[in-house]
């Protein structure tokens, strides 16, 4: 039978009356339950079907809300200025919007499916890259020596690898240079790419990215026409400071994104363009000289040696990301002061640090890692001084005139005295 209000109940044992409904609940204390079924709209009474479409519109509403609002804010990390790459800006989104934890296990199940390649040789382009005869942007010079050849990681070497070539010049010093490896003996049909720059001749700028770290500042989130002049490289910044992945913060301006942390692996700009890699609280501080600042995680090259603990998953990415061969890239510093900077295809935290330690840095800090954002790019202005050409050493995701356009993220420039 059907209750006042047109709901049906059944009785203690669960079986229907008349016109009841099978399987309805029983209270504890044996009384019949009304049941609240769904009716078709035929069974409502007009006041009844006024209230279900109030419902259902507030719900359509709602939902309609909810879409769109997302909706909009995806489209909006799609069209951003820039050049990053669809995938890279839903990744940031997905950052954004605390969804990180989804994105690094994608990453670990895409590394899964399609792990690197172990042994073979190089493509024809990379081979051909390394035993290119550099362009004669340059004269060999007392002043700037090319360096002498790095000994190769994999035994024999292959023409060309290890060998410096100039890459940018400054008043005809090859004050940026670099050299081709592969990065270990497994992992044969990869490169790294590694660049020497003469702190002696160079001023360095650091960067914001309009998103990351974001804000205001004097210096545009990209190097605009006018003032390109004398520009030899750049490379790009660390982990992300806003999502805490950095493990440190970023200064500058007097303005400070994150937390400068003492103990973390700082790049540190002076006032006159200098350059120093080193701890924070230890190598380095903060002083009236120092205008910029960006600290990422801890140095992996310390003392002229790799760190003990390299090996640590914790403190190079996020779960085992630290043995990943993955794109990486590194920044540290000769013992002369000069800058080693290294970007790879297929590296883990230990061959980067590895990579670094050989090429002569005493100190050394990784910086971002995934195909879309290491980079280096050397310029040559031989043709236009005001506007150089942009190479990038490896091609990774993003062109080589990615920082002639908005950046996203922080990055360093580097230019001839």
């Amino acid at each position: 039978m059907t209750d006042g209000a047109g709901g049906r109940i059944t009785d203690v044992q669960g079986a229907a009356e008349p016109g009841g409904v099978a399987g309805a609940d029983v209270a504890e204390n044996g009384a019949r339950r009304r049941l609240l079924p769904w009716k078709h709209r035929r069974d409502l009474s007009p006041a009844q079907l006024r209230r279900r479409q109030a419902l259902t519109r507030g719900g359509l509403a709602v939902t309609l809300v909810c879409v769109g609002t997302v909706g909009w804010s995806v489209g909006q990390a799609l069209t951003y200025p820039g050049k990053d790459s669809v995938m890279a800006r839903l990744a940031e989104w997905s950052r954004d919007h605390r969804l990180g934890v989804v994105v690094d296990k994608l990453e670990d199940l895409q590394y899964q499916l399609d792990p690197p390649e172990v042994g073979g040789t190089l493509p024809p382009d990379a081979l051909a890259r390394m035993n290119a005869v550099a362009p004669a942007i340059v004269h060999q010079s007392e002043e700037v020596p090319l360096r002498e050849p790095m000994e190769p990681v994999v035994s024999p070497g292959l023409p060309g690898e290890g060998v410096w070539r100039p890459v940018a010049s400054s008043h005809g010093l090859p004050i940026v240079q670099a050299t081709y490896v592969r990065p270990d003996s497994a992992h044969t049909s990869y490169q790294a790419a590694i660049a020497w720059i003469s702190t002696k001749h160079a001023r360095f700028q650091l960067h914001p990215g309009f998103r990351e770290p974001g804000g205001t500042f004097s210096v545009p989130p990209t190097i605009p026409e006018g003032r390109r002049t004398g520009l030899v490289a750049t490379w790009n910044g660390g982990f992300r400071v806003t999502d805490g992945g950095s493990n440190g913060g970023f200064y500058l301006d007097g303005r400070t994104a994150g937390e400068l942390r003492p103990g973390a692996a700082s790049e540190v700009f002076y006032r006159d363009g200098s350059f120093e890699i080193g701890v924070w609280g230890r190598d380095v501080g903060m002083t009236p000289d120092v205008v910029g600042v960006r600290q990422c995680l801890e140095l992996m090259v310390d003392g002229g040696s790799v760190v003990p603990d390299i090996g640590d998953d914790s403190k190079w990415g996020v779960t085992d990301q630290s043995k990943m061969y993955v794109e990486r890239s590194g920044v540290g510093v000769t013992a002369s002061g000069d800058v080693i900077m290294v970007v790879g295809q297929a590296l883990t935290a230990r061959t980067l640090a590895d990579l670094m330690q050989r090429a002569g840095a005493v100190r050394a800090m990784p910086l971002d890692m995934n195909r879309a954002w290491p980079s280096f790019m050397a310029y040559d202005g031989s043709r236009d001084p005001a506007n150089p050409t942009p190479t990038n050493l490896l091609d990774f995701e993003n062109p080589a005139d990615r920082y002639y356009v908005k950046a996203t993220r922080d990055f360093v420039a580097v230019y001839g005295r």
